[in-house]
């Protein structure tokens, strides 16, 4: 929301107060508080009739400061509040004195002025990240009765902005306007289904707004040199996330907010679905599965959509019998072959469900404050919302996901949550308008708690559409509704690579997109794209994504991607296992690897797929791609190709290839197995080094088994000395194998027998 009429005049309509000067300052041994009265006070006489903004300062955890801004102290918080990790306050060192009041935590520290203009600086190692500075602060009183507060904090010179959530426009946020709302708003606005108040910049430090409700952003759109963000209400609180680099900002706002779930193994793989409304059954779900296994793609995963419920019943959780008869035996039938099943719900229950009259009978739904069931028509006839604020209606709502889990059922697809009401009344008595985004953070969470128990830690895993901040704990997250083109495409890898970078470790999209039928060709590339991502998903909305329905080169492509994803996942594994315990993304923009590089900083057209891959979609239709290598030389994956920057390349490509390249100096891990995703990834396992730098000791950690983050792992060290590279092992179990390339000449692989501890490849004549 913008209160400035430009920079000397204030929009009509809107009273704004700012904090004079910094009064008085307080302190103990955890916070430190500012009383800024809103005019210089000179005499007594001047603090009456006067108000006082109070800003106190206090920290979590080392390296990052809660800011809370209060106008009236005295304004109810009904709640929900997101549910932060960690101490509410630590010991923190606060040295005042006449000129200035200072709280330390870690290597991040406060800077309050006191002198005759507001100032408040926070500094690391020895240099300003970010100011509040004259006019920052705000306590706004608007004629239609309204109250807000706002914050303003400076962008340095050539400073970007990033995260914010999903959004599909620019991935830079400079020059926006971002409300954080969540929507059901498809791909292709500014509306998004994953909205989070954080963000991060290359100034070296992130910010978290802890309030669930409407947060507005203005990321140098209001002042260009400001970021403000503001809330309605009496106060604000937020926290500033010392890093310096993006990585450590992401394992700091995590550390406070929640780190992603580690996934099972098996999620991995690829999934298929049935689409949305197209004509299925049992008999066409078993004919999608047959015709997979007889062009020798592997499969992981079954998805049912919308349609295994009757129409105008969602949800009951009941199948249709007319076009799944036998269920239970049928989801047998799956198991037999080894694969896991999905289901598709929503928080709804449409008027028509036996359900909907148990619900609002025992207050499951949510009301109207007249008492009544909200109900609209919009998505299903007569529907209403479950309560997931009252324990009694979420262990009923899970208590009928518990039934198909006993049937055999393995995840669910956590669609909708976006369209919450707020004109409503909720049982635990919270703001509608703080549970508008906060709702999808309770409903995913009953889903996965419910997956936890039953399935296990590690064995929980959801496809979601709808989440704020601390969402990321309940994975996995797909993109939503995208069209079927080159440019939807796009959008939807902008929003991933936005949403990774406010702390989401895994991501999905619908490969060929949701809306219409691709074009041959985009499905192509998309196949490429998608089995190149955290999670891979074939879904549409009214017609199959099974790629024996576009022409036989799909099918090669689909085969060809599904098996080189699966022997990546000694690495992908790796990866994955440090969103869990880092809360760094499987999916990681340029800037995210390369912070001090300035050619990444804006790049959004391709990823590093963890630290040693880089991928670059093709988003055109004769092939073209151009895209962003740093410095150092870089080899293709499979053709052994290279290309040095730091520049940008531009290539033409067929339709079964795309830019795969390998960082100069890592190693990537490759599995001996293409069929399924879950192995022992050490066995057979061959070590891919690339242009390793001469005396450089490199760590290879293989993840070992196929449960999901397992504390037993085969570890390499990887060290190059001249025209020779030693590998030494411990904890491989079977054979394992190193192949070099090392100034563009590729070195055949050399192998150890099981046992074999060290390794010694020289390089051949």
């Amino acid at each position: 929301m913008k209160f400035s009429d430009g920079y000397w005049m204030v929009r009509e309509g809107m009273h704004p107060m700012h904090p004079a000067e910094a009064y008085d300052i307080w302190s103990t041994d955890d916070a430190m508080t500012v009383y800024a009265p809103t005019a210089p006070i000179a005499v007594r006489g001047d603090t009456l009739n006067r108000p006082v903004i109070t800003v106190t300062y206090s920290s979590p955890m080392p390296d990052v400061i809660r800011v809370r801004i209060e106008h009236h102290q005295g304004a109810l918080e009904p709640g929900p509040s997101f549910a932060l990790h960690g101490a509410e306050r630590i010991p923190v060192q606060v040295v005042l004195d006449d000129a200035t009041g200072v709280l330390t935590s870690g290597g991040l520290s406060v800077r309050v002025h006191r002198g005759p203009q507001w100032r408040v600086d926070f500094v690391a190692d020895g240099r300003v990240l970010t100011s509040s500075l004259h006019k920052g602060i705000g306590v706004v009183d608007a004629d239609d009765g309204a109250h807000y507060v706002h914050e303003q904090l400076s962008l340095g010179v050539g400073e970007y902005v990033y995260g914010l959530g999903e959004r599909f426009g620019a991935f830079v946020k400079n020059g926006q306007t971002v409300d954080v709302w969540n929507a059901d708003g498809g791909t292709s606005s500014e509306q998004a289904y994953k909205n989070v108040p954080f963000y991060l910049t290359t100034g070296g430090y992130g910010v978290f707004v802890n309030q669930p409700e409407l947060v507005s952003f203005e990321v140098g759109s209001e002042i260009t040199s400001r970021t403000q963000f503001s809330v309605q209400g009496q106060a604000l609180e937020y926290f500033v996330i010392h890093g310096p680099e993006p990585k450590e900002i992401l394992r700091r706002y995590t550390a406070l907010t929640g780190r992603p779930a580690a996934v099972p193994r098996w999620s991995h793989g690829l999934w298929m679905s049935t689409s949305f409304t197209t004509d299925y059954d049992e008999k066409t779900v078993n004919e999608f599965v047959q015709g997979m296994a007889d062009r020798e793609v592997p499969l992981s995963v079954v998805h049912f959509d919308c349609f295994w419920m009757r129409e105008l019943n969602w949800c009951d959780f009941e199948w249709d019998p007319r076009t799944f008869p036998d269920p239970e035996g049928m989801l047998a039938r799956l198991k037999e072959r080894g694969l896991k099943v999905c289901l598709w719900i929503n928080p709804y229950v449409a008027q028509r469900s036996p359900l909907f009259a148990e619900g609002a009978a025992k207050g499951y739904l949510v009301r109207r404050p007249d008492g009544s069931v909200w109900q609209w028509d919009r998505w299903q006839a007569g529907m209403g919302v479950v309560d997931f604020t009252n324990p009694e209606a979420t262990a009923w709502f899970v208590g009928h996901l518990d039934r198909l889990l006993a049937m055999g059922v393995d995840a669910f697809k956590t669609d909708f949550g976006e369209r919450i009401p707020t004109d409503v009344v909720w049982h635990d008595g919270s703001d509608p308008e703080r549970m508008h985004n906060y709702y999808a953070h309770l409903y995913n969470k009953a889903v996965f708690d419910l997956l936890t128990e039953r399935r296990g830690p590690g064995e929980a895993v959801v496809f979601a559409r709808s989440a704020t901040a601390g969402g990321q704990q309940f994975p996995v997250h797909w993109g939503g509704d995208c069209w079927s083109t080159y440019e939807a495409m796009a959008e939807s890898l902008r929003g991933g690579l936005s949403l990774s970078m406010s702390g989401f470790g895994y991501w999905s999209h619908d490969i060929g997109g949701f809306e219409g039928t691709p074009d041959p060709s985009v499905f192509k590339r998309w196949t490429a794209f998608g089995l190149l991502s955290s999670h891979s998903r074939l879904h549409g909305s009214d017609s199959y994504r099974v790629p024996w329905a576009f022409d036989d080169e799909a099918v090669e492509i689909t085969r060809r991607f599904t098996r080189l994803k699966l022997t990546l996942m000694p690495y992908l594994a790796r990866i994955a296992d440090e969103a869990h315990t880092d809360g760094l993304p499987m999916m990681r923009p340029m800037v995210l690897e390369f912070p001090h590089d300035r050619g990444a900083a804006t790049v959004d057209t391709q990823y590093m797929l963890g630290d040693s891959l880089l991928v670059a979609p093709v988003f055109s239709a004769d092939g073209t791609v151009e895209y962003y290598v740093p410095e150092g030389t870089w080899t293709h994956l499979e053709t052994g190709a290279q290309v040095s920057g730091p520049r940008w390349i531009r290539e033409q490509h067929a339709l079964d290839s795309l830019p795969l390249m390998v960082r100069p100096g890592t190693v990537v891990a490759i599995g001996a197995r293409d069929d399924v995703p879950d192995y022992d990834y050490a066995d057979g396992v061959l070590l891919r080094v690339v242009e390793p730098a001469d005396g450089v000791l490199t760590e290879v950690v293989v993840p070992r088994g196929g449960a999901c983050a397992d504390q037993s792992a085969a570890r390499f060290t990887v060290q190059r000395s001249g025209g020779g590279v030693r590998v030494t092992a411990q904890g491989a179990p079977g054979t394992w194998g190193v192949a070099v390339v090392l100034a563009g000449r590729p070195w055949p692989a050399t192998w150890a027998a099981s046992g074999q501890q060290d390794l010694a490849v020289v390089a051949p004549d």
